[in-house]
Formats: structure tokens, sequence, C-alpha cells
């Protein structure tokens, strides 16, 4: 089918790819412009446009999808589907009527849990035992569409943002090339209307939301550790310094909250329990285990984290 491929970050590749390996038409990518990145600040483009390049596909970067002259450019690719993942720009309605055979999702959560701009990370951060992608319909209001397919999976102890993200971009790149498959063969794709009674939203992730708070339950904060990698990466201060916290575990502990209850391994004073740290970086510094960081700073019993 003529498809025309939206997405910006590493998420939406491997469905672009899967597209392309199906061999779909991808008539047009629709990409952020390139942004300056890197210590130079120099402009970068998206994940998703270097693969569209290395295909040899049309790129088209607005910065905005509302003038009638982008409209009609997108227009005239003649596509039959619109595909979105993690674009990042609002997709207008006079867009989503161009495609003569529908636009199509991939959404990171099991909607109606966690409409919006942070899923995985807001499923992590409140406990969930699951999460998993959504293939579903486009519509104006935000991740509303009806649901075409899914896929779940537990999260675990061991699960950070990053590995959900791999499994669920990986897996929503297999259901979408699927949808497309029975969407070519048969013209039109079954689906489900979402239950309004049970949405909640995943609020775009603010920096502030980094700092570590000692007084709070292990469990909050081991989840909170994990749902921030990799980014921004949650914070503490140790000998009036920031580090980042990469990856941390809850264990069995009592203390007073932030104090260093033994180094091997390190072990810090929860509100409830104790926060078992594994991976650490100073400022400036490389990413380094609990112990690179205890023999580092010379951390000792008694220390305090803030």
């Amino acid at each position: 089918m003529r498809i025309i491929y939206a997405g910006t970050p590493e998420f939406a590749v491997p469905a672009l790819q899967g597209l392309i390996d199906a061999g779909h038409d991808i008539v047009m990518v629709l990409t952020q412009p390139d942004r300056p990145a890197g210590r130079g600040m120099q402009l970068k483009a998206s994940p998703v446009k270097q693969l569209a390049l290395q295909h040899g596909l049309r790129v088209f970067q607005p910065e905005s999808l509302k003038p009638a002259e982008v409209q009609s450019e997108i227009a005239a690719v003649n596509a039959e589907v619109l595909i979105v993942a993690a674009y990042g720009l609002i997709i207008p309605t006079a867009v989503l009527n161009i495609p003569t055979r529908g636009c199509y999702n991939i959404h990171g959560s099991l909607l109606p849990r966690w409409r919006g701009a942070a899923p995985i990370h807001r499923a992590i951060l409140a406990g969930d035992t699951e999460t998993g992608v959504t293939i579903m319909e486009v519509v104006p209001k935000l991740d509303a569409g009806n649901m075409i397919s899914k896929w779940s999976v537990a999260i675990t102890a061991a699960d950070t943002t990053q590995t959900l993200h791999d499994a669920i971009s990986r897996e929503g790149a297999r259901l979408m090339v699927e949808a497309m498959q029975t969407l070519q063969d048969t013209g039109c794709l079954a689906s489900e209307v979402q239950d309004e009674t049970l949405v909640t939203y995943a609020h775009k992730l603010e920096k502030a939301e980094s700092a570590i708070d000692w007084t709070k339950s292990a469990q909050q904060l081991s989840r909170q550790v994990r749902a921030f990698n990799p980014f921004p990466v949650a914070t503490a201060k140790f000998n009036d310094q920031v580090c980042k916290l990469w990856f941390a575990q809850a264990v069995a502990g009592q203390g007073e909250p932030g104090t260093v209850l033994q180094t091997h391994p390190l072990q810090v004073a929860c509100g409830d329990g104790a926060l078992e740290l594994h991976e650490l970086q100073m400022p400036g510094g490389k990413r380094q285990t609990a112990q690179q960081f205890v023999q580092g700073q010379h951390v000792q019993v008694g220390d305090r984290f803030f």
C-alpha cells in the first residue's frame, strides 16, 4: 500500500523498517526538523530520518502540519494510509482525512490506560504489573481512537523504561505490519472502542521529578530510578555533588532516610526499606558500578545521600 509514515525517535524506527521489509510503498516520511544535539550543538537528523535516507525515501520535515501549503504537499502523494509512531507534532483533522484507508498509531501502553506523552515511564512509576502496546485508529482527541490490536508484557523489578521501550517498539512494529497486511488483504480492520471510564493520562515528565526524596519507600524510589532510565535519570546529592542513579532495587533495611547502611552492596535507608544502588554517575564522569562509586568517593557506613 501507499503509506505516509510519521515518526521521529528511536521508538519509531522498527515499524518503519518492518513496513519497508514488508514491501509497502512508503511515499513520504514525516519527521520533526533536525535539532541541535551533542556538545557542539550541531543539527542532527532524527533516527527515523536517518533510516529513511538510507532507503532513499522522501522526507518531509515541516515545523507544523497546520499550514495549507504543508497539507497540500502531503495530499499530493496520494497515500492510502498514514501511520504514526511517536511523531511529536499535532496532526490536524484535515491531515487525518487525507489517506483513503485511514490513519493508525503505535501507542506504548495498554489503552485506555496511559494516554499521553510518557506512558512507559508512568506505568513503572505507578507500580503497574504489566504494560504493552496498542495499535489504534488516530482521531483528533488524544489517543482516544478505536483499538485494533494489543500486546502485553509483565513489568519486573529489573525493568527500566529503556528495556520496556525496546520490547514495546519491537512488538508494536510487528503488530502494525500485521495490521497493514490485514487491511491490504481484506480492506478493513476490526476495532474495539475504548472504555472512557478506565482512562488515565501519562503526563510529560518534568525534570523536577528526577530528584530522589529518601523519605519515600524503597519500592517507590526503585520505580522512580527505573522509570527515569534512560531519561531524565533520577538524581541525589552526595558530598555536595548531584549524582545520577541509573539502576536501583528495593531491599529490606532500616535507618535514617538517606543514610548508607552498608557499602558491599551499597544500600541506603529509605522511609520504608532500603534502596540498593547498582549503577551511579558523578558529574563529568562515566556511569560506574556501585563498588566503583564506593571506592572512588570513599563511601562509608553512616554517610548521607540527600
